[in-house]
């Protein structure tokens, strides 16, 4: 396999009144294209921090963050936003979608930032969400008019839709039940492996770390555990 992210003595410090809170303490990982990820823990652990500066929507204090050969640590603001936009995708717990477009409007938006023909886009927005299981007048509809579970999939579509090399999931079922929720790490799964995209998933949910190749465990900034699948035909 080949290793897609390198994250290397990561550190996000800030100032808290007299003191220094490290958010992200001298943090190293990497996790080759195509592996679905998770990283657990209690609230304030640093799971959102690390996933803000593996986006780019953050600066580390110190060490690098190297994705497919690019060293995203030292990118300036017009390389961050390439890089946003070309190489990495988005899903939040809060699904983020424009309330006044259609599901396939909502999909196809990223396209036209990136300066995509409109006929490509809109046949692009309609195979992704054919892939996550909306079809026909569903696409139609906008938000207000979907279930929390079909928001979400839209959100999933929407952030595969410039074919990144990187999705990031924020807490991606907290608003879901546990069968909807369920239904969404395994799309999330299945879609890592058909598009050998690498999810990396923050979650307080410790039943997410199942269904992972890896699970690394954080606290107070830390990586304090990780584990990883056994390859399929292991014998334990």
């Amino acid at each position: 396999m080949t290793t897609l992210l390198c994250v290397d003595h990561l550190t996000k410090q800030f100032g808290s009144g007299d003191r220094v809170v490290r958010a992200v303490d001298d943090v190293s990982f990497a996790l080759d294209a195509g592996c679905f990820a998770a990283v657990v823990g209690r609230s304030g652990s640093g799971k959102s921090t690390l996933l803000s500066l593996v986006g780019g929507l953050d600066v580390p204090t110190s060490g690098t963050i190297d994705i497919d050969g690019t060293v995203v640590s030292r990118a300036g603001d017009r390389e961050l936003v390439r890089y946003r936009r070309d190489f990495v995708g988005f899903v939040f717990q809060g699904y983020h979608l424009i309330p006044n477009l259609s599901a396939l409007e909502n999909v196809m938006l990223p396209m036209e930032l990136a300066g995509r023909a409109r006929d490509e886009r809109r046949e692009r927005a309609r195979q992704l969400l054919e892939q996550v299981g909306l079809v026909d007048a569903m696409q139609d509809r906008r938000p207000g008019k979907l279930s929390g579970g079909e928001q979400q999939r839209v959100a999933i579509a929407r952030a595969l839709a410039n074919r990144p090399k990187l999705i990031l999931a924020d807490e991606p079922t907290g608003n879901l039940d546990r069968a909807t929720g369920d239904a969404i790490v395994e799309l999330l799964r299945g879609l890592a492996r058909s598009e050998s995209t690498t999810i990396v998933v923050v979650t307080h949910d410790p039943g997410i770390a199942s269904t992972t190749d890896v699970t690394f465990e954080m606290d107070d900034g830390h990586f304090v555990a990780e584990r990883r699948a056994e390859p399929a035909g292991t014998i334990g």
